[in-house]
Parts: C-alpha cells; sequence; structure tokens
C-alpha cells in the first residue's frame, strides 16, 4: 500500500511573473496555471520545468518534499513564473483536497492538470504480491482520480470564462498492447485510457479539454522499486534494445498539446521510441 500522510507543505519558491526572462513570461503558455503531480522525478519534474519555460506558472506535487523543494528552486532561477512545490500523497483524498487548498491560496485558480503520479510494478501474475498491485491501484487509479476531481471545479471554472482548460492523464501504451507480467500494471492504465474517453463525453461539451498521454519505452525511475529481481532485469534490457524515450520526450508532447487553441483538443496521444513501432 501507498504510505499515506495527511498534510501538506508549501514552499513558495518564485520571483513575480512578470519578472523573469522572456522565454517564460511571453511563451505559449504565458499566463496559464499548472499542478503536475509525480513531480518529484522523472516525466512529472520535466512537465513541469517545460510548462513553466512556456509561461505557465506551476505547483508541483509529490510525496518527497525536498526533490519538490529543489525542483521549484531549480525552476525558479530560470524562469519569471511562480512555482510552489506541495507534498502529498494522492491515494490520500483529504491530502489531495489540502493541497488544492493550497494551490489555490498560493496561484489561483488551475487551468491545466498533468495527473502523472504512477507506479510500475511487473511480476508473473501467478507470483504477485497483493501489496504491489494495491500500490498501482492506489497510485495509477485512485490518486488519478482524486487528482482530477480536486480540480475539475477550477477546469470547468476556466473553461466557462472562455479559457483553454486541459485536464490530461497520464497512462502507457501498455494499456492497449500486450506485456506478459505486466497484467496488473496494464490493467490500471486501461482504465486510465477508458476513464479519459468518458471524461471527454462528460467534460468536453462544457469546454474541458481531457487527453490521455500514453508513454512508450521510456527511462524513468519507474520501476526500480520492483520486488522481483527478473523483471527489473527485463525492464533493463527493454529499455536497452532501442533507443528509448526520454522524461522530457513527453514533457515535450504534454506542453505541445496544451498549447493548442482553445478549441482544439489532441485527445489521445501515443509517444513511443520510433524502434517501438
Amino acid at each position: 500500500m501507498t504510505q499515506h500522510t495527511n498534510t501538506t507543505h508549501t514552499t513558495p519558491s518564485s520571483t513575480s511573473p512578470g519578472s523573469g526572462p522572456s522565454k517564460a513570461a511571453g511563451g505559449r503558455l504565458s499566463g496559464r496555471v499548472a499542478v503536475v503531480t509525480g513531480a518529484s522525478s522523472g516525466i512529472g519534474a520535466a512537465t513541469a520545468r517545460r510548462l513553466a519555460a512556456d509561461g505557465a506558472h506551476v505547483a508541483v506535487l509529490g510525496r518527497r518534499r525536498d526533490r519538490l523543494t529543489d525542483l521549484a528552486d531549480g525552476i525558479a532561477r530560470t524562469s519569471g513564473v511562480r512555482v510552489v512545490p506541495v507534498a502529498v500523497d494522492v491515494a490520500d483524498a483529504d491530502a489531495v483536497r489540502g493541497a488544492a487548498r493550497t494551490v489555490a491560496a498560493e496561484l489561483g485558480g488551475v487551468d491545466l492538470v498533468v495527473a502523472n503520479a504512477g507506479a510500475m510494478l511487473g511480476a508473473p501474475f501467478s507470483d504477485g504480491a497483493v501489496g504491489e498491485w494495491d500500490r498501482m491501484i492506489d497510485v495509477n487509479l485512485r490518486g488519478l482520480l482524486l487528482t482530477a476531481h480536486a480540480f475539475t471545479g477550477d477546469l470547468l471554472g476556466a473553461a466557462e470564462g472562455g479559457r483553454a482548460a486541459d485536464l490530461v492523464l497520464v497512462g502507457s501504451v501498455a494499456g492497449h498492447l500486450l506485456y506478459p507480467d505486466w497484467s496488473v500494471y496494464a490493467a490500471t492504465k486501461a482504465a486510465v485510457a477508458h476513464l479519459s474517453r468518458n471524461l471527454r463525453a462528460e467534460l468536453g461539451p462544457r469546454g474541458v479539454r481531457v487527453r490521455n498521454v500514453e508513454p512508450g519505452v521510456t527511462v524513468t525511475e519507474l520501476g526500480a522499486d520492483m520486488r522481483d529481481e527478473a523483471m527489473r532485469a527485463n525492464l533493463s534490457a527493454m529499455r536497452a534494445r532501442l533507443r528509448p524515450l526520454e522524461a522530457e520526450d513527453i514533457a515535450g508532447a504534454i506542453a505541445y498539446s496544451a498549447a493548442a487553441p482553445a478549441h482544439v483538443n489532441i485527445a489521445e496521444m501515443v509517444v513511443v521510441p520510433v524502434q517501438q513501432g
């Protein structure tokens, strides 16, 4: 199970919105307010940097407070946007609601949410550990649901005001491809894909762009904490067989989709290494 915490912590590490480099102040996401979960490392951290470089103010959410603070400080030194780190376990409903209140107090209404936090733990189904299954369900599905729910009101408000409003759910190609020994992980990502489709039907008519971004083989920390040593070795081999994506590649795709005109939704993005096909 994920370790729950019931507190949030915020350390605004920011400059005034207009005082940074023109790259950020006049970027294609200038004036937008974003939330990125799973921002302690990998795709989340890269996405926060990219959105800030494109002009968005960003709240970075994750469990590792020290990493979030370092990330926020680093972004603030190179941009003119506000960056707010909030330590939170996204599988804890009370903590996520508290984080949303913190973000509102520091940055105001949110119009771009990237629900990226995830866990990737593989094992043959017959040998699977229920604790690892619980963790993936908690983070990949419950955490994503709680994050989306906490900020849907903000997104609807932005859309009603005629502004772009984006809910980006980070899934995986495992949600529709076959990966033996990754069945439970794949099941959580398949849920993300179908949730995205249904939320598009529900929120799209109200002006909110719901998007599923599905990375292929990407080098991140995901999988490093699997208990199954053979699966860790298999993952390393998979990444070595081709030129894998980097976290920044996914971050660039997310930023590109968010910068589309407000009436345009790039609803599904499958982003894979060329050699993966």
